[in-house]
């Protein structure tokens, strides 16, 4: 699991005080965790990248300027602007050693299926799967190899070996699946 220091500032809280905050080119977020009332934030918008543009889960260390503890967290919301494509809302939830909490893994599919050379689509019906684990435990990706997926065959949620967590959907959830080319009849 890697590890990201994010260094931010304590932010006013409101619409406008956002809307403010986005015209200068910055971006609101909120750090919540248990014990501790929510703490309103604001971060540059270069150090949240490698956070929120990547394939893999990672352990955030935040740094609130004014504050001497880091607090270690996670990305558990963020919010795209549709029209500029950019980030304009982020939420951080704090991790506790020995707590399990619930986080979104990204799935990577990785070689080229026998099923689409021959003819087959390849359709993947997850991206990111939830699981509940201790901190030290978040995977922080799944690699599925599909080089063997056949036409008319699927890897489901029960095919990923689960050491040290568990899986919140059903096991027979479908991930990928290499469906049969539609033939028209004429």
């Amino acid at each position: 699991m890697s590890e990201v220091i994010l260094k931010v500032k304590k932010r006013g809280t409101g619409k406008t005080e956002a809307k403010n905050l986005r015209k200068k080119g910055l971006i609101p977020g909120i750090f919540y965790t248990k014990d501790i009332a929510p703490i309103p934030i604001v971060a540059e918008p270069k150090p949240l990248r490698p956070i929120v543009h990547t394939s893999e889960t990672k352990i955030v260390r935040l740094q609130i300027e004014g504050e001497e503890k880091e607090y270690q967290c996670i990305l558990k919301d963020v919010q795209i602007d549709p029209l500029k494509d950019t980030i304009s809302h982020f939420d951080l939830f704090g991790i506790h050693e020995g707590s399990r909490l619930s986080v979104e893994v990204p799935i990577v599919l990785k070689g080229q299926p026998v099923g689409v050379r021959e003819g087959g689509t390849l359709q993947q019906s997850l991206s990111k799967v939830r699981v509940k684990c201790l901190p030290d435990r978040i995977p922080t990706h799944f690699e599925i190899d599909i080089s063997n997926l056949k036409i008319g065959k699927a890897i489901h949620i029960s095919d990923i070996q689960s050491e040290g967590f568990e899986f919140e959907l059903s096991p027979e959830t479908v991930i990928v699946a290499c469906i049969a080319p539609r033939v028209s009849k004429s």
